[in-house]
C-alpha cells in the first residue's frame, strides 16, 4: 500500500477498514472490535498478499519490557479477526495461515478516498476504549508500526498521544515473583511484606489445589497444606505467623488456619468465610444467616460481641470477601448478586455509614486499599476483560491501570504502597467430546461457557449446543456442533444469549437476553431457522428450560427472593410451580419429571440443600451432602453429580448414577452424595473422570469444557 494515503480506508470484499476512525465495516454497519485485532488486521491489510511471520507481529504489538504470552495473544487475535471476517481457517477467504511462520492477508485490498479531509484536532471517535479507560505501555505505545498504511497509523497514534496526554494515563512496570508453567493464583501478603502466599492453581475461588508461599522476592516456593477441600480467600495472621483460609465443607463454609511454615491446618471459626484480622483481637468475615445469604460480621476473637456490618438485600446474595480500609472505617465487599454471579464492587461503612457501589461497572472479584487509605483497587472484568482499576476514596472516578491480552485478578498492595502484587496471565476454554475411546476438540472462536446453561446434547447425543463468549458483555454466541462431521456454526448470528434450553424433541430452543432496562428477554425460536425468534411476554425470566407440556419454567426474583415460575410460549397461563422460594433453578430431567433446585435451608442446615423435585407432584429427594449441580443423561438413564473438583493434577470425578424407569432414583444416602464419594455409596454407580461433564447418551460419551490457565505473580508499580 502506498504510504501517501493518510487517513485512508482499506476496502476488500464487504468489508471496508477506516484506519483513520478506528473503524471495521460490514457492507457500512460499524463491527465492534477489539483493539489487538484491529490492530493485527491493520498490519495484515496493509501488506496484502505478503507474510508477515509471527515474531513481527509480535515484536510490533507488544512490547518486549512486560510479560505477555504473545503466542496466546496472537492466536487469540486472529480466532477473533476469523469469526468477524467469517474466515473459514480450513479454506481462508482473507487470511491465510502459513504454518510454522506466520499469517498472509489473501484477499484484495483497494484504497478509498476518505470522504473529506481530518479537521485540525483528533476527534474522540479516534480513541479506540472508552474515555475513563487508561492503556497500559504495551498497547498503543507501540504500535509505531513501519508499514505501508504509515501515514493512516501516525493518524491513530496522533489520537492516543492525545489521549494520554488528556487524561494522565498512569504508567506501570511489571517484575515477575514466580516462574510456574502451570499457574499462582490468590496471592495474600504478610504484614511485613516479606512473604506471599497463594494457591498453585488456575481457580482462586473453591480451588482443591494447594496453597504455598514464597518469601519475597527471590525464595523458594513452598508447599504449605495438602488439603483437597475446596478453598478460598488466604490471609495472614497480624503477626504473620498463621494463614486463616475459608473451606466449603458438607454442610457450611468454615475458616481453617495453617502455620505458614507448613503443617496440619486447624478449625479456626465455622460459619465464617473470608476472614481477615481488624487487629490481634477483632475479625471482619462473612457468614451465611440463613439459606445461602451471606453478609459480612465483626466479632472479637473470642466471638463476643459479634455485629452484623451488610448482607446483600437479595437472598440469593453472597458478600465472600471484605476488605478494610487502613483506618479500619470502611471496608470493600466483593459480593456475588442474586443470579450466582460477581456484582460490582461494594464501599461499605464499619460504623453504620451507608454503602454504595465502587469501582467500575463490571464483576469485581478483589480489591485493596493505598496504605494511607487515598486510591482504593479493584480487579473488575469490564466489557469481557479483567484488570486492574484504582479509584480515589471516597468520591473519586474508576480509572483503569492495566489492560492487553493478558488479564490480572487477585490484588494486595504492599506496606509502602508504592507496587502491588497480582496474579496475571492468560486462559482460553475449548468444547471437547469424548466418543468411546476417541476424544476431540470442537472448532469454536472464542471462550466456551459453562455454568448454569452448560454444553447440551440432543436426544441422540449427534449435535451439541453450547455457549461461546467473545469477550464483550455479557451474553454469548449459541453455538452448535455435529458430532460425525466436526462441523459448527453460530446457530443465531448477533444474537447474544445468556441462558438456553433445548426441547426434547430439538426442534426448540427458548433463551434469554439482556435487556436495555438490564432485566432479561425471553424468546423461543425453531433450531432450523425456518421463522423468527418469537419474543415470550416477560421481563426478568432466568435459566429457563422446557416443561413436560411445552410450557416454559424459569428463575424469576420476587423482592429479595427466587420462584420457580412457569408461562405458556404465547405468554399465557403464568404461575408459580412451587409456593416456597429457591435459591436457584438448575435444571431439569429429560422428562421433564424433575426438577433440579438448590433450596433454603432445612432442618439441621445452615446451607442450601440440592433437591429433585417433582413437578408431577410428590416428595422431593436430597441430591448432595454440600452444593452440586447434578446433569441428566439424553436418555435419562444415569444422573451424574460432580464429586470432587478439578485441580491442576486432576480433571475432578463425577458419579454416574443409574436411574430407574420413568426416572426413578434410587435409594441415596440419607445426608445425600458427600464430597470426594465413592461409587460405593450408591448401588450401581461408576466414576467418570471429568467434573461437571455434559452427558451423552451412555457413560461412553459425554462432552466438557477445558480451560487452559497460565499465570504467574507479578508486582506492578504504583504511578
Amino acid at each position: 500500500m502506498p504510504s501517501t494515503l493518510s487517513g485512508s480506508i482499506f476496502q476488500f470484499g464487504q468489508f471496508e477498514l477506516d484506519c483513520g476512525r478506528f473503524e471495521l465495516r460490514l457492507k457500512g454497519q460499524p463491527l465492534r472490535v477489539e483493539r489487538k485485532p484491529m490492530e493485527l488486521l491493520m498490519l495484515l491489510a496493509s501488506r496484502e498478499g505478503q507474510l508477515v511471520t509471527r515474531t513481527e507481529i509480535a515484536g510490533r504489538m507488544w512490547s518486549s519490557e512486560v510479560f505477555v504470552d504473545t503466542e496466546h495473544g496472537i492466536n487469540t487475535a486472529i480466532r477473533k479477526l476469523r469469526y468477524l471476517l467469517r474466515d473459514d481457517p480450513d479454506d481462508p477467504q482473507f487470511i491465510q495461515t502459513v504454518t510454522g511462520m506466520g499469517y498472509r492477508f489473501i484477499a484484495p485490498v483497494s484504497a478509498v478516498a476518505p470522504a473529506a479531509a481530518p479537521p485540525p484536532a483528533v476527534p474522540a471517535e479516534f480513541i479506540p476504549q472508552p474515555v475513563r479507560i487508561a492503556v497500559p505501555p504495551w498497547g498503543w505505545s507501540a504500535v509505531g508500526w513501519t508499514m505501508g498504511a504509515a501515514a493512516c497509523m501516525a493518524l491513530v497514534l496522533g489520537g492516543i498521544a492525545l489521549f494520554r496526554l488528556r487524561h494522565r494515563l498512569p504508567q506501570v512496570s511489571y517484575t515477575k515473583l514466580t516462574e510456574f508453567t502451570d499457574s499462582a493464583v490468590a496471592p495474600a501478603l504478610s504484614p511485613d511484606g516479606h512473604m506471599v502466599a497463594f494457591i498453585r492453581g488456575s481457580d482462586p475461588f473453591l480451588t482443591s489445589d494447594r496453597i504455598y508461599v514464597k518469601m519475597l522476592p527471590n525464595g523458594e516456593a513452598k508447599q504449605v497444606t495438602d488439603d483437597a477441600r475446596p478453598k478460598y480467600s488466604l490471609a495472614f495472621s497480624p503477626d504473620g505467623s498463621e494463614i486463616a483460609y475459608t473451606v466449603l465443607d458438607s454442610s457450611s463454609f468454615s475458616t481453617y488456619e495453617v502455620s505458614a511454615l507448613g503443617g496440619e491446618p486447624h478449625l479456626l471459626l465455622k460459619n465464617a468465610a473470608g476472614l481477615v484480622w481488624l487487629d490481634a483481637q477483632h475479625l471482619l468475615y462473612s457468614e451465611i444467616e440463613s439459606g445461602i445469604h451471606m453478609g459480612v460480621v465483626t466479632a472479637s476473637v473470642t466471638g463476643v460481641g459479634m455485629r452484623e456490618i451488610y448482607f446483600p438485600p437479595h437472598e440469593r446474595g453472597m458478600a465472600h470477601y471484605s476488605f478494610p480500609s487502613p483506618d479500619r472505617r470502611w471496608a470493600l465487599v466483593v459480593e456475588m448478586n442474586e443470579n450466582g454471579g460477581w456484582a460490582q464492587c461494594r464501599l461499605v461503612g464499619l460504623e453504620g455509614q451507608s454503602t454504595k457501589v465502587a469501582g467500575p461497572a463490571g464483576s469485581c472479584t478483589s480489591a485493596g486499599w493505598s496504605p494511607d487509605g487515598g486510591w482504593m483497587y479493584f480487579t473488575a472484568a469490564v466489557d469481557g476483560q479483567r484488570h486492574i482499576w484504582r479509584q480515589r476514596f471516597p468520591e473519586g472516578e474508576p480509572e483503569q491501570i492495566t489492560s492487553g491480552p493478558t488479564e490480572e485478578d487477585g490484588l494486595v498492595v504492599e506496606p509502602e504502597g508504592r507496587a502491588l502484587i497480582t496474579s496475571a496471565g492468560v486462559h482460553e476454554s475449548a468444547i471437547w467430546i469424548h466418543d468411546g475411546n476417541n476424544e476431540q476438540q470442537l472448532s469454536s472462536e472464542g471462550e466456551v461457557v459453562d455454568g448454569m446453561s452448560p454444553p447440551t446434547f440432543n436426544t441422540d447425543a449427534s449435535v451439541l449446543y453450547y455457549l461461546v463468549r467473545r469477550g464483550q458483555g455479557s451474553g454469548a454466541d449459541l453455538w452448535r456442533a455435529v458430532i460425525d462431521s466436526g462441523k459448527s456454526e453460530v446457530l443465531f448470528p448477533g444474537v447474544s444469549i445468556i441462558d438456553f434450553d433445548l426441547s426434547p424433541d430439538g426442534r426448540q430452543v427458548v433463551y434469554t437476553t439482556a435487556a436495555p432496562n438490564g432485566k432479561t428477554q425471553l424468546w423461543l425460536a425453531p433450531v432450523d431457522r425456518s421463522s423468527p425468534a418469537a419474543k415470550v411476554d416477560i421481563s426478568g425470566a432466568r435459566s429457563p428450560r422446557f416443561g413436560a407440556r411445552g410450557q416454559i419454567l424459569f428463575q424469576y426474583a420476587e423482592g429479595n427472593v427466587n420462584y420457580l415460575e412457569q408461562i405458556d410460549p404465547d405468554g399465557s397461563h403464568r404461575s408459580k410451580v412451587f409456593p416456597y422460594p429457591i435459591v436457584e433453578f438448575q435444571s431439569a430431567s429429560p422428562s421433564r419429571r424433575w426438577a433440579m433446585l438448590a433450596v433454603p435451608d432445612t432442618a439441621n442446615r445452615k446451607f442450601p440443600a440440592v433437591m429433585a423435585t417433582p413437578l408431577d407432584g410428590g416428595s422431593p429427594r436430597l441430591l448432595c451432602a454440600s452444593y452440586c449441580r447434578p446433569r441428566w443423561s439424553t436418555d435419562g438413564n444415569f444422573l451424574f453429580v460432580g464429586v470432587e473438583g478439578p485441580s491442576r493434577t486432576s480433571p475432578g470425578r463425577s458419579l454416574a448414577i443409574p436411574v430407574g424407569p420413568g426416572e426413578s432414583l434410587p435409594d441415596l444416602p440419607v445426608g445425600g452424595i458427600p464430597p470426594l464419594a465413592e461409587p460405593s455409596v450408591i448401588q450401581g454407580a461408576e466414576s467418570v473422570p471429568r467434573w461437571e461433564l455434559a452427558p451423552g447418551k451412555d457413560l461412553s460419551h459425554y462432552a466438557w469444557v477445558n480451560t487452559t490457565v497460565h499465570r504467574n505473580l507479578f508486582r506492578i508499580s504504583l504511578p
